[in-house]
């Protein structure tokens, strides 16, 4: 299960993070965000134990999406030690997320 991230957790989940976490920011309305949902629930999945995946509803922390400078959703930054390093802006495949991942796992 992706960890739902807010305002309140982002900090200790992904900034204080060691290790890649890759985040989500979506919202229960938008289409591709609902299409990329069992995607994303398979990589946290995939990756138990080797990177951390997120989800944050950008209607609920609209800050968060700010400040990350989200314009559309589905975005996904992938972070690695609270670090942003990589962007992905609208729908993406598995294969694409799994490979981006892996690259920064290595």
């Amino acid at each position: 299960m992706p960890i739902p991230l807010t305002q309140e957790n982002f900090e200790k989940e992904v900034l204080a993070a060691k290790g890649v976490t890759l985040v989500d920011f979506w919202a229960p309305w938008c289409g591709p965000c609902r299409m990329l949902a069992p995607v994303i629930e398979g990589l946290a999945t995939e990756f138990a134990g080797k990177a951390k995946v997120g989800k944050v509803n950008v209607d609920e922390s609209a800050a968060l999406a700010q400040q990350y400078g989200i314009m559309s959703i589905p975005t996904i930054i992938i972070f690695k030690d609270g670090k942003p390093v990589d962007q992905l802006v609208g729908l993406q495949t598995k294969d694409r997320l799994v490979a981006k991942v892996e690259e920064h796992l290595g």
